[in-house]
């Protein structure tokens, strides 16, 4: 490590400042626990964003039994895949959209890490927006009152919150989430308790059959089953390359695991169990209506929902945009990130219509996580057994052990992009695959994106390998 390297990380030591990049972390600043990485997950996934997606299975006809057997098989898959994600950075040290160029070469990886740069900007935005109108009718509930400027207010407040702290790194997103979930899960706690006993929840009423059931099966498992884990993994290495090395690979798997599968489960069945009984679609409606005689507390819950989502998202942003060869400090990039997502921000609360919008332009960005995701877990656990040149991945395109750009992994990808967009179902009608359309409206996007890729790709490497050799063995 040189001189200035060395200097930098001296400087990290001392004032908590994580000024690393995108380099490999060195062994002796890898200190995060594995109760530091159940923090970090656990916080971004207490989201407001859980509660409405957890509703979408009663509003769409299926019994709170039902719904929860789909958020808990989907989130045990989803998340097992998300935990598998996290080894590699445990065992590499290396952020997540630079391990691509393992699958997608040196310079190939830019496809993938584009795409990671563009989708955090809207998620932030998106994420914050939600809680807007929550935030204001919980300050309602103790006769605060300010309109679209409280709403403004609001914004400004949270985005600056979370653009501080991402810009300040790993260490301020650590000790954030560390000090401030315990007493947010206290409060979920007293939450859960007063739904339960506030509520008529209903766990058998259902109002569909047949291909309908599982045609909204489907579509929750998209949304907030295996879809939602899966979403997370382009995130995963960016936090477990600072784990502590003596932990073992299944110790960072159970904490991620355990840190993105309880809240998520937890949040998603609260909003079905509290939507079972009638209580609408709206989301101040579906949350206030129920917890407002805790008004302070959950406007806690709210206001920090966003906050410890959106700060890791844009840290990893800012990850990704380093990872495209651009000399940028990242701190300056997190700046910029939050800037742009707040004035998307302005964009959303002036127009409801735009938002529909936006949603269903991410919904495109998405379709490439799933094979993506396929690629390069089929690349490093199955092909290289997690033995890489951790030091070839930083080298010059010219040099680098791993290529230029590696058109198998360019392939897989386009065909697992197409094969998801065949089986997805979308409210945009060219987003509307026509398989899934064939099928009644069944989404099986994630399984055929994932599926497809992983196996061209497998398929692509293996050939190449026997090509090689035979041409090994008539030379001899």
């Amino acid at each position: 490590m040189s001189a200035n390297r060395a200097t930098e990380f001296s400087t990290t030591a001392k004032s908590h400042y994580d000024a690393s990049g995108i380099e490999k972390v060195p062994d002796e600043y890898r200190t995060s626990s594995q109760l530091d990485q159940f923090w970090i997950w656990a916080g971004a996934n207490v989201a407001p964003i859980n509660w409405i997606l957890g509703a979408i299975g009663i509003q769409s006809g299926l019994s709170l039994v039902e719904t929860l057997v789909v958020i808990l098989l989907g989130n045990l898959l989803g998340s097992a895949l998300f935990g598998a994600m996290c080894i590699m950075g445990h065992r590499t040290g290396v952020p997540q959209m630079v391990l691509s160029r393992l699958a997608f070469g040196r310079r190939g990886a830019y496809l993938p890490t584009v795409m990671q740069v563009l989708m955090p900007m809207g998620w932030v935005a998106m994420n914050t927006w939600i809680v807007l109108d929550l935030a204001v009718a919980a300050l309602e509930r103790m006769d605060i009152r300010g309109g679209m400027e409280l709403k403004f207010g609001i914004a400004l407040v949270v985005m600056f919150i979370q653009v501080g702290i991402a810009a300040w790194g790993f260490n301020a997103i650590k000790y954030f989430e560390r000090y401030s979930m315990p007493f947010i899960l206290l409060i979920m706690v007293v939450m859960t308790a007063l739904a339960f006993t506030h509520v008529d929840v209903r766990w058998q009423q259902s109002t569909i059959q047949g291909i309908s059931k599982l045609s909204a099966m489907s579509s929750l498992m998209t949304a907030i089953g295996i879809g939602w884990g899966i979403s997370w993994l382009v995130y995963a290495s960016d936090y477990t390359r600072f784990t502590q090395t003596k932990l073992t690979d299944r110790q960072v798997f159970r904490s991620t695991f355990l840190g993105m599968f309880v809240p998520t489960v937890w949040l998603a069945f609260l909003g079905a169990a509290i939507a079972s009984a009638g209580g609408g679609s709206d989301p101040a409606q579906l949350i206030i209506a129920v917890f407002g005689v805790m008004a302070l507390p959950v406007l806690l819950v709210l206001l920090h929902g966003p906050i410890a989502t959106n700060i890791v998202v844009i840290y990893s942003a800012a990850l990704a945009t380093l990872s495209l060869d651009m000399r940028v400090p990242r701190w300056i990039v997190s700046i910029i990130s939050g800037i742009v997502a707040l004035f998307i921000l302005y964009l959303f609360v002036q127009s409801a219509e735009l938002v529909h919008a936006f949603e269903n332009m991410m919904i495109f960005f998405v379709v490439w996580i799933s094979p993506w995701a396929g690629i390069t877990l089929v690349d490093f656990f199955m092909l290289r057994r997690g033995d890489i040149d951790v030091n070839s991945l930083y080298c010059h395109h010219s040099t680098s052990h791993y290529g230029d750009v590696n058109w198998r992994g360019i392939i897989s990808l386009a065909f697992g992009v197409v094969a998801a967009w065949l089986f997805q179902v979308g409210t945009i009608e060219s987003m509307q695959g026509p398989i899934a359309m064939a099928m009644s409206g069944i989404d099986l996007s994630w399984l055929a994106g994932f599926s497809v890729a992983g196996c061209i790709y497998y398929t692509l490497h293996r050939s190449r390998n026997s090509k090689i050799n035979n041409q090994a063995l008539i030379t001899e």
